[in-house]
C-alpha cells in the first residue's frame, strides 16, 4: 500500500498565494458594502455575491462580520503606513514640512485608491459606537501620533500656521479626502470627476499652494 504523497513546496506556495488573493478579493468587496450600508445592514452574503465566491468561503477566511470589518480597516490603514515607510523612512533627513507633505500625500493617494474609506469610517462615527472606539484606539490614534510631532515641528519652524496641531491635522484630513468624500457631488455639479487624473493633479497642486507652498514661503512661485 503506497503512502500518500506530501504536498510539494511549490504546491503549498500556490495554495498560500491563492488564499492571499482570495482574502484581498473579499476585503475589496467588503469595503463598499460596509461603506454603503453600515456595519449593521451589511451582509456577508452580499459580499459573497460581490466577489462571486461562495458564502462559506467568506466565513472560512473571516469567521464573523465584525472580524471582517476590522480586517478591512486594518488593510487600508496598513497600506498608508507602508507608503509612509517607503516615502518617509525613520532615518530621513527631510525637513518637517516635507515629511508632513509626503505623509498627507500618501493618505491622499490611498483615499483615491479606496474612495469608500471616508464613508466606511463615517458610517461608524456616532457616540458610543464600539467600532469607532476600536478604530480610534487601534488605527486612528497611532496614525495621528506619527503625524503630530511633524506638524508641531513644521509649526515651530514657521512652515505651518500656529494653532492646535490636532485641529490642523483634521483640517488636512478633510482636505485630502475631498475627492473621495464629495466626488459624486463634484461630478454632478461641475462635471469634474475625481477619477480624472488631470482633476486629481490639479487638486493636489491647489492643496500644495494653499497649505504647503504658501506656508513654506513660496508665494507666487
Amino acid at each position: 500500500m503506497s503512502l500518500p504523497t506530501k504536498p510539494q513546496p511549490t504546491s503549498r506556495r500556490r495554495e498560500q498565494q491563492r488564499a492571499v488573493e482570495t482574502r484581498l478579493t473579499i476585503l475589496k468587496a467588503a469595503l463598499p458594502e460596509f461603506a454603503d450600508k453600515g456595519f449593521d445592514a451589511a451582509s456577508l452574503r452580499t459580499i459573497a455575491e460581490r466577489t462571486g465566491l461562495q458564502h462559506p468561503l467568506i466565513t472560512y477566511h473571516y469567521r464573523t462580520k465584525e472580524i471582517l470589518w476590522k480586517a478591512v480597516a486594518e488593510h487600508v490603514f496598513n497600506l498608508i503606513v507602508e507608503l509612509w515607510d517607503e516615502g518617509v523612512p525613520a532615518d530621513t533627513k527631510m525637513a518637517p514640512i516635507e515629511r508632513v507633505r509626503e505623509e498627507y500625500k500618501a493618505f491622499f493617494k490611498v483615499t483615491l485608491d479606496f474612495p469608500d474609506l471616508h464613508h466606511f469610517i463615517l458610517r461608524e462615527s456616532h457616540s458610543g459606537n464600539p467600532r469607532m472606539a476600536w478604530l480610534a484606539e487601534n488605527l486612528l490614534k497611532p496614525l495621528m501620533s506619527r503625524l503630530l510631532p511633524q506638524i508641531e515641528a513644521a509649526q515651530a519652524s514657521g512652515d505651518l500656521p500656529p494653532g492646535d496641531p490636532v485641529l490642523l491635522h483634521y483640517m488636512l484630513i478633510g482636505m485630502t479626502t475631498v475627492l473621495s468624500s464629495l466626488g459624486a457631488d463634484m461630478s454632478a455639479t461641475s462635471g469634474r470627476s475625481p477619477e480624472n487624473p488631470a482633476v486629481v493633479a490639479n487638486y493636489w497642486a491647489l492643496l500644495e499652494t494653499v497649505i504647503f507652498n504658501k506656508a513654506s514661503g513660496h508665494r507666487g512661485q
